[in-house]
This record gives C-alpha cells, sequence and structure tokens, in this order.
C-alpha cells in the first residue's frame, strides 16, 4: 500500500486487530520512507446481486432503499434500530447467499414481509397493503383476519429457501 503522506510504495503493518464483530481488520501501517503511521481497514468486498424489477428492469441492489422502506412501513412503531438492522442484515444475508447474479424484486418484497411480521404486525399491514396494492377495505380485513389466525406467512416465491 502507497503511503497516504509521501506516496513511498512500500508500508508495513505494524498490528492488525478485528472489529466490527469480526466483519472488518483494522491495520496500523508505518511508511518505510518517512515513518508517518495510518490506519487502513480491510472489508470483503461481496458483489450483491442485481434487482429484478416486476417491470423487467434491472438495478443493483440499494440498501439505502430497502431501509427506507422498512423505517417507513415501521414509523412511530414501538421496535428499536437494533431489531431493525438485525432484519436488514438478515435480508442481505439472504440476497447473497441465493448464489444468484439477479434476484427479483418480488422476492425481496417477501423477505421484507416475512421481517416485518415478525417485527411488527401494524407496520407488516401496512408494507403488505402498499406491497399488495390494497385496493379496498375488505382487502385490509382478509389481511388482519390471516394476521389473527395465526396463519404461517407466505413462502418464499420460486421456492427459494427464507433462513429467518
Amino acid at each position: 500500500m502507497h503511503c497516504p503522506f509521501c506516496a513511498h510504495p512500500e508500508t508495513k503493518v505494524i498490528d492488525s486487530r478485528l472489529v466490527a464483530a469480526g466483519g472488518q481488520i483494522r491495520r496500523r501501517r508505518a511508511c518505510n520512507a518517512c515513518g508517518e503511521r495510518f490506519t487502513t481497514f480491510e472489508t470483503a468486498e461481496l458483489v450483491m446481486p442485481r434487482i429484478v424489477k416486476t417491470d423487467g428492469t434491472r438495478e443493483p441492489f440499494n440498501e439505502d432503499k430497502l431501509r427506507s422502506g422498512i423505517q417507513r412501513a415501521l414509523e412511530k412503531r414501538p421496535v428499536s434500530v437494533e431489531a431493525i438492522e438485525a432484519a436488514l442484515s438478515r435480508i442481505r444475508h439472504q440476497l447473497r447467499s441465493t448464489g444468484e447474479r439477479e434476484v427479483h424484486s418480488r422476492v425481496v418484497g417477501e423477505w421484507v414481509m416475512i421481517e416485518l411480521r415478525q417485527l411488527d404486525q401494524v407496520a407488516y399491514v401496512r408494507f403488505a397493503s402498499v406491497y399488495r396494492s390494497f385496493q379496498d377495505l375488505e382487502e385490509f380485513r382478509a389481511e388482519i383476519e390471516r394476521i389473527s389466525d395465526h396463519e404461517p406467512a407466505d413462502e418464499c416465491p420460486q421456492g427459494q429457501p427464507y433462513d429467518a
């Protein structure tokens, strides 16, 4: 790694430590030429699959978009930030573990519904009403009755497994 101070091409690692719950390595380095010290962080670069929208267009996975949709459904609901982050982490893990280059947005939407159903039933119904385009009160009522009867959540589309 080049020194950020003098651009010398050789530096040595002085110390390495795991950080971010083992998801990163923090390295202290020293330049062989000028002696200045600096810190670098190393993380695994994991390629997320592209998302295939319902209209057939493809776009890169956007975690901010996923987070905002979940947060919008959970607005003013008693759910901790840690629980939301854990749900996001499970969805990201599921996306990576498919091993596919492309995943349909419908699949991701169903994973979000499963997570929201476990976090907060009101948020689940909010999200479902938009996601499934409820047209009238009867559709809301049917979904609420389904939740009340403790019916299992819909299976993920295309037979893909879901690890909660």
